[in-house]
């Protein structure tokens, strides 16, 4: 079986720990990785994973740029086991010109963090973003969290209802911790669900029913690194019971497709 790992963060050697730390205590998980580039790619040959996406997010405008810079800078390093999606935020002035630049950089796509970026998913400056991004890359969004309401599902479906030339993957099975939401808002809809962050709170019958009802063409692979290690992550998916078939689409052959990757 190939593996390609939909759902990656990533973080310079400088900041990796502080991140990590942070975001263990946001969540009140420990975190096995330690976010920074060598330690993925040593959790990636442990696990056989061939090829990863890896992401930041720009929380405040003023870190659009040096973001960007950061995540070309480690894809042209390792192009054979990674590719990247950018970051873009609604107050950053030149959202335009940072596209464009992402395209000629070979970025494959661009992702948002609503709780963290603090916006909520359909208002008005995301909505403009969405319209520069429609038809041209995919969009990466986390969601769901029962403590907040800047990604819930029923905001993204509002979204897909407005830009149906939009290719977005809803993270963590369209709904970290809003499952119910997920059914209710988005099970059907023409958007793509990664199988990150998802286990450790959705029981397997319940996944799979989700996939099943969804569609396993529109499922993704994914570990969340460093939330969790990709081979912890793959026996994951596993525990859905799913058939051969199903699991060689969710586990490279969908992200081959949606990426351009396949020869």
């Amino acid at each position: 079986m190939k593996y390609f790992d939909s759902h990656t963060h990533i973080f310079p050697d400088k900041i990796a720990e502080k991140a990590v730390n942070f975001l263990e205590n946001y969540y009140h998980h420990r975190w096995p990785g330690s976010g920074g580039e060598a330690d993925l790619l040593r959790a990636m040959d442990a696990a056989g994973v061939e090829k990863s996406l890896i992401f930041s997010c720009a929380t405040k405008a003023d870190q659009v740029v040096p973001a960007n810079d950061f995540l070309i800078s480690v894809r042209n390093a390792h192009p054979e086991r990674f590719i990247a999606f950018g970051t873009l935020h609604p107050d950053f002035k030149d959202s335009a010109g940072e596209l464009k630049r992402l395209e000629d950089n070979d970025l494959r796509g661009v992702k948002f963090h609503p709780d963290f970026q603090k916006i909520y998913i359909n208002e008005p400056k995301m909505m403009h973003l969405y319209e520069l991004l429609s038809g041209r890359l995919p969009v990466m969004i986390h969601m769901g969290d029962k403590r907040t309401d800047f990604s819930s599902p029923w905001r993204l479906a509002a979204v897909l209802d407005a830009f149906a030339g939009l290719q977005v993957i809803a993270a963590h099975f369209g709904g970290y911790s809003e499952w119910d939401e997920v059914k209710k808002h988005l099970v059907g809809k023409n958007v793509w669900f990664d199988t990150s962050s998802t286990f450790w709170e959705l029981p397997a019958a319940e996944a799979r029913e989700i996939a099943l009802a969804h569609g396993v063409d529109k499922l993704l692979f994914g570990s969340d690194y460093p939330a969790s290690l990709p081979a912890q992550a793959i026996a994951d998916v596993l525990t859905m019971g799913l058939n051969d078939e199903d699991n060689e689409k969710i586990f490279h052959l969908n992200a081959e497709k949606l990426f351009g990757l396949r020869k």
